[in-house]
């Protein structure tokens, strides 16, 4: 089992869907983890839920003062932040020619500004300490395009460009950053009525015939966020049943 024994986390967006699962994972791997959202009651449960290893604090991700509130706090608490997940984002699928400037701008915030300015907090305490990981949650839409999702892809798109130009400013000073880029998930933002999602993957036409579980993509934000990813930085890990890999034209003979 890939270990987070001593290591203190912050985690974005983890009142549901993945970044509970990554709360939750990471505690189960050794990690001290502060669980943030905006939605309060919910990340309060999660973090019960979870018990003493986890906490959990309400943070406006696009609030530069909110970040530098936390980071301060979590520091004085652990001592230091070695793990940052940035996980929070709005979901969004107004046809291009309807989409408001507002939209966009809200857009851009939440989704794309909300991972410079936690990184902009947490990386002067890794660079004193010469060591940290950043994991930037973009999407399968950070890797290619699909219509009707414009404001959402270009942010996705964005995360994934902002994580490996920060890579590599920062790759001599101990700090890694990469990207995690999820498929068709099973969470709030893609299923918010919790029903089947069968149906869902085979229009899709995800290769692996299923979509993924929070938990899934937990598991690969583990992997980088612990020793055993100590020589990636600025790596993109899609996380999607093989959807981005490209399309099936025709059947597949059936040899399973």
């Amino acid at each position: 089992m890939i270990s987070l024994e001593g290591k203190t986390a912050i985690i974005t967006g983890a009142a549901r869907g993945q970044g509970a699962a990554t709360a939750t994972l990471f505690a189960a791997s050794g990690a001290r983890v502060f669980l943030t959202d905006v939605l309060t009651e919910e990340g309060e449960g999660i973090a019960a839920g979870i018990g003493k290893a986890a906490a959990f604090r309400r943070l406006d991700v696009a609030s530069q003062q909110n970040w530098a509130d936390l980071v301060s706090e979590v520091e004085q608490i652990a001592g230091k932040i070695d793990i940052l997940v940035n996980n929070a984002a709005l979901a969004d699928s107004t046809p291009f020619l309807e989409l408001s400037p507002n939209r966009v701008d809200q857009m851009i915030t939440v989704n794309l500004k909300g991972c410079i300015l936690g990184m902009q907090a947490v990386l002067p305490g890794m660079i004193d300490r010469g060591s940290g990981s950043v994991i930037n949650i973009s999407s399968i839409n950070g890797l290619r395009g699909t219509g009707g999702t414009a404001a959402y892809d270009a942010t996705k798109w964005g995360v994934r460009g902002l994580s490996k130009s920060v890579a590599l400013e920062f790759a001599d000073r101990g700090i890694r950053v990469n990207s995690v880029h999820p498929g068709a998930i099973d969470t709030p933002m893609l299923n918010p009525g919790g029903g089947d999602m069968s149906g869902l993957a085979k229009s899709f036409r995800v290769p692996m015939g299923r979509v993924g579980q929070p938990t899934e993509v937990a598991y690969a934000s583990l992997f980088l966020a612990s020793d055993a990813a100590s020589y990636i930085s600025g790596a993109e890990l899609a996380v999607d049943g093989a959807w981005s890999a490209g399309v099936v034209l025709g059947r597949i003979a059936d040899h399973r």
